[in-house]
């Protein structure tokens, strides 16, 4: 029986950092759009639903072939709220709908250079490991950990207090020390079950799925913004195909 999967595209209004950054226009389109398309576009999932709290953003992600059948109430979607608040909430009131699903991903707005590729390339390796209870996209770290610290009012401590062999990994070269991934925001793969009955979206057994390029680039600053704008002037970069017109968008 073919598993039925559903991607989950948060987008929630107040950002403060960028201002109405899911909606904001990147190169014609809503940033919100491309998560959309590429979704679509993949072939994965049996529905591409938008979980957002503003009917504003709604209508833009329904003009991009999303379906937003409920809206997000503002308790779970404040800046601080945990994803598997709304996570929960969507599966049970789709569940509800009778619609359920066997899997989920959480595909987010900020990432504009995740591709239909990318998420094809995570559903196999998703798939290859059903004992697994997710999957989530890491990339390198650029600044390694063992090189931070921690204040103690007037003093400070190494934020992890590891060595190799008597030389504190604080004081060791770059290429001494182990390799370290951090989480990116741009995909998340989960049974639902995971989710709903153990109250998380990543479980205890992670497939890491190491982000290529610029899959797992993510705007959260405004310089990120400018340095996506001038990624896309030189060409460095591509964005996922929008085949509709565009939306009448936040500049």
């Amino acid at each position: 029986m073919k598993l039925k999967s559903v991607a989950l595209v948060p987008a929630r209004s107040g950002s403060k950092r960028v201002p109405d950054k899911n909606i904001r226009s990147l190169g014609g389109h809503p940033l919100l759009a491309y998560t959309v398309q590429a979704a679509l576009s993949s072939g994965v999932f049996d529905a591409v639903i938008c979980a957002t709290d503003s009917e504003a953003y709604a209508e833009v992600a329904r003009h991009y072939g999303a379906e937003v059948p409920f809206l997000r109430s503002t308790e779970i979607s404040g800046d601080k709220s945990p994803d598997i608040e709304w996570v929960v909430w969507m599966l049970q009131k789709l569940k509800e709908s009778h619609r359920e699903f066997d899997a989920f991903s959480i595909l987010r707005p900020t990432s504009p250079f995740r591709l239909p590729e990318t998420i094809r390339r995570a559903w196999r390796l998703f798939l290859e490991d059903p004992r697994a209870d997710s999957l989530r996209a890491i990339e390198r770290c650029k600044q390694h950990p063992g090189k931070m610290w921690v204040i103690r009012g007037k003093r400070m401590l190494p934020l992890l207090p590891y060595s190799n062999g008597a030389t504190p990994w604080h004081s060791s070269q770059y290429a001494a020390l182990p390799e370290i991934y951090a989480q990116d925001a741009s995909l998340e793969i989960a049974w639902s079950r995971v989710a709903l009955e153990q109250n998380s979206i990543a479980g205890e057994a992670i497939i890491p799925f190491v982000s290529e390029g610029l899959e797992g680039f993510d705007i959260n600053e405004p310089e990120d913004w400018w340095i996506a704008e001038r990624l896309l002037a030189t060409q460095a970069a591509i964005l996922p195909a929008i085949s509709v017109s565009p939306f009448n968008t936040v500049d």
